[in-house]
C-alpha cells in the first residue's frame, strides 16, 4: 500500500499531512503545537521524534511513502543554485541593504526568508526517513516504510490544490493570496469537473500579503510574529484617515483591471512619512486609524484580485487561499462587493495547509483518474489532528478530589451549568483542529451575555490587548435569526453583522462595529462542541457560547492534557474538561 507525507516547508508555519492509500486524510497537523513554540519558524515539519508515532499509527508494515513538499521542483533548484553560489551565505546575506524593496519588506530580510526557504526545500522528508530507520535500530527488522519517491509542487499550486479539493464544490474558482510564491503573490486557479487548471500567475516582487505586514509593523505590531490579525481586530475602533489612505493608495496602482506597485523609493518614501506620523502610544496600544486605513486599503486591493479572477474564470464559486484568505473581515463582505454568490474558505488558508495540498497532488500523479475526495468527504473535517490521553486527568484525580469522570453526558450538563453562571471553561475534546483557530475542541469558552466577559477572559486568561474580539460558535440553525445575511461558516473564517435587536443580547462577542466572526457549529460536524451549546441555550435561551483558542497570548493552541491542566491552575479558568473528565476549582 501506497501512503502520501505531504510537507508544509515554508520558514514559517511548516506542516504535515498523511494520506492515505484511498485519497482520505487521515492526520494534519501544524508543527508548533507539539513543539509548543508559535508558528515554529524554521522548524522542520517532520520532527523524527514525531514521526515515529505518527507512522506506527497509521502506516502498516511494508507500505510504501511518497514524500511531497509545497514548494515546486524547478524553484527548488533554483534555490540550490543560489546556494551553490554562496548568495546564502551569512556574510552574503549581511551585505544586502536593511531598506524596504518592493514587497514592502526589508531587502535583507526578504533575502533571509529565501535562504530559510532554500533550507527548508533541502531537508525536507529527512525527519520521516530518519524515524524509518530509528524504528528498526537494534531490531534486525525492516523498515515499516520505504519512502519510494519525492514530489515538489507550486506553491500556490498547493495552496488551491488543498482549498479547491477540500471545498463542497465540484467547479470553482481560486484566488490564492500571501506573501510571496515562486513567481508572484497572488494566483488564480479553476476547478472544472475536479480537474484543476492555471489561469494566471502574479509576476513580481510587489505582494499584498506584505503590504499589509509593512501597515502591521508601522501599526506598532510584528508581522514576524504573525500579528496581522491584531490590525484586524484593532480596525473597528479607527476611522479611515483620508491622508494616511492616499498615502498608502501611492503604493499601487491599477492599470487594465491589474494590480502594479510601487517601485523601492516609493515604498520607502511613503513608509518614512507614515512612520513619521505615528501617536507614541501605538508601540502599546497600536494606532487604531492606521489599522482601519491598512484594512480598508486590503479590501481594495483583494477586490482589484477578486474582480480579475471572475473577469479570467466566471462562475459562482469563490475559494480563497493563502495567508490573506485568514482575513475574516474581509471574507464576510466579498460576495456583496463582487459577482460571486458562495464562498469557501478552508480552516487552513495558510501555509500550513499546504500540506494536505501537496499530499494530494502526489496522490493525483498516481491515481490520473483521481478528481478529489468522494462527496461524503467534502467540505474537508478541519478536525485532523491529534489526540489527547485522559491519562493526566486519572493521575491528578488520584490528587485531587474535584477531578471527576463524569462521561460525556455528564460532563456537558456540567460545563452548560458553569458557563451558565459566568464560569470561564477549557474544553478539550476529539482530535485537535487544522490550522489556526480552535473549533470546539481546543477551546476556551465563555458566557456571550455578560458586558465584562471579554474583558474578564483577556485579563485573567488570554493575557492579550482588550481591542482582540472573541468569536460566537453558533448553533447553525440558529444563525439566520441573529446575522444579517447569515452564511454558513463552519471554520469561523468570516465576519457578519449581528441583527441590531439581538446585540445587547450577548455583547462579549459583538465587535466595535458591530460584526461577530462567527463559527456555525452542526451536530454532524462536531456532536461534542453541538451538544452543549444546545445544552447551554436549554438554561440560558442563547444558542451561542464564546469562543476562544485553548492557549494564552504568544503560545500556540495547546497539544496535550497536561497542557490543558498546566493552563488550568496557572490561569483564571474556572474548570477543565478532557474527554468525559471534569476539574473544577
Amino acid at each position: 500500500m501506497r501512503y502520501y507525507l505531504g510537507l508544509a516547508t515554508t520558514f514559517h508555519d511548516p506542516a504535515l499531512a498523511l494520506i492515505g492509500p484511498d485519497g482520505g486524510v487521515l492526520f494534519a497537523e501544524g508543527a508548533e503545537r507539539v513543539l509548543q513554540y508559535k508558528r515554529a519558524p524554521n522548524c522542520e515539519p517532520d520532527p523524527a521524534s514525531r514521526m515515529v508515532g505518527l507512522l506506527e499509527d497509521y502506516v502498516p508494515r511494508g507500505s510504501e511513502i511518497v514524500v511531497a513538499s509545497s514548494w515546486g521542483a524547478q524553484f527548488s533548484e533554483f534555490l540550490r543554485g543560489q546556494e551553490r553560489s554562496g548568495a546564502f551565505d551569512l556574510m552574503a546575506l549581511a551585505q544586502h541593504p536593511t531598506a524596504l524593496n518592493r514587497s514592502f519588506v526589508p531587502e535583507r530580510a526578504e533575502r533571509i526568508f529565501i535562504a530559510d526557504l532554500a533550507l527548508a526545500q533541502a531537508r525536507a522528508g529527512y525527519g520521516t526517513l530518519l524515524a524509518l530507520n530509528q524504528e528498526t535500530r537494534g531490531t534486525g527488522r525492516p523498515a515499516r516504510a520505504e519512502i519510494v519517491a519525492q514530489h515538489r509542487f507550486p506553491h500556490h499550486l498547493a495552496h488551491a490544490a488543498y482549498a479547491l479539493w477540500g471545498s463542497p464544490f465540484r467547479d470553482a474558482t481560486a484566488l490564492v493570496v500571501d506573501g510571496m510564491g515562486e513567481t508572484g503573490a497572488a494566483a488564480i486557479y479553476a476547478l472544472r469537473d475536479g480537474r484543476i487548471a492555471e489561469v494566471r500567475r502574479q509576476r513580481g516582487r510587489g505582494s499584498v500579503g506584505f503590504l499589509y505586514g509593512l501597515v502591521t509593523d508601522l501599526a506598532g505590531f510584528d508581522q514576524i510574529k504573525g500579528e496581522e490579525w491584531k490590525i484586524m481586530g484593532l480596525a473597528p475602533y479607527g476611522r479611515p484617515d483620508p491622508e494616511l489612505m492616499e498615502l498608502l493608495r501611492r503604493l499601487y496602482a491599477v492599470e487594465n483591471g491589474r494590480l502594479r506597485f510601487a517601485d523601492d523609493a516609493t515604498v520607502q518614501a511613503v513608509a518614512a512619512e507614515i512612520l513619521a506620523r505615528r501617536p507614541a502610544a501605538a508601540s502599546e496600544s497600536g494606532w487604531a486609524d492606521l489599522a482601519r486605513s491598512g484594512q480598508e486599503i486590503f479590501c481594495e486591493l483583494m477586490d482589484v484580485l477578486v474582480a480579475e479572477a471572475h473577469a479570467l474564470s466566471p462562475h459562482e464559486n469563490l475559494v480563497v487561499a493563502g495567508g490573506c484568505g485568514l482575513n475574516s473581515s474581509y471574507n464576510g463582505r466579498v460576495l456583496g462587493r463582487s459577482p460571486f454568490s458562495r464562498l469557501h474558505v478552508p480552516s487552513a488558508p495558510g501555509d500550513d495547509g499546504n500540506a494536505i495540498g501537496a499530499a494530494w497532488l502526489a496522490y493525483a500523479e498516481d491515481h490520473p483518474d483521481w478528481t478529489g475526495p468522494a462527496p461524503e468527504a467534502r467540505p474537508l473535517s478541519p478536525y485532523l489532528g491529534s489526540r489527547v490521553s485522559t491519562e493526566p486527568m486519572e493521575r491528578l484525580a488520584e490528587q485531587e478530589p474535584r477531578a471527576r469522570r463524569l462521561g460525556h453526558e455528564g460532563v456537558t450538563r456540567e460545563a452548560a451549568r458553569i458557563l451558565s453562571q459566568g464560569g470561564l471553561v477549557g474544553w478539550v475534546q476529539g482530535r485537535a483542529e487544522f490550522g489556526p483557530r480552535a473549533l470546539g475542541n481546543r477551546s476556551i469558552l465563555a458566557d456571550p451575555r455578560p458586558e465584562g466577559a471579554k474583558d474578564a477572559l483577556n485579563a485573567k486568561v488570554k493575557y492579550r490587548e482588550a481591542f482582540r474580539p472573541f468569536a460566537p460558535s453558533i448553533l447553525a440553525e440558529a444563525g439566520p435569526d441573529w446575522f444579517e445575511d447569515y452564511a454558513d461558516s463552519p471554520y469561523m473564517e468570516r465576519t457578519l453583522v449581528w441583527r441590531d435587536a439581538v446585540r445587547t443580547r450577548v455583547p462579549a462577542v459583538v465587535h466595535a462595529d458591530g460584526t461577530g466572526r462567527l463559527q456555525s457549529v452542526t451536530q454532524a460536524r462536531n456532536p461534542a462542541y453541538a451538544g452543549l451549546i444546545a445544552a447551554f441555550a436549554e438554561i440560558t435561551g442563547v444558542p451561542i457560547l464564546l469562543n476562544t483558542s485553548f492557549n494564552v497570548m504568544g503560545k500556540p493552541i495547546l497539544h496535550s492534557a497536561e497542557d490543558a491542566i498546566l493552563m488550568f491552575y496557572t490561569t483564571g479558568l474556572d474548570a477543565l474538561v478532557v474527554e468525559d473528565w471534569i476539574v473544577v476549582k
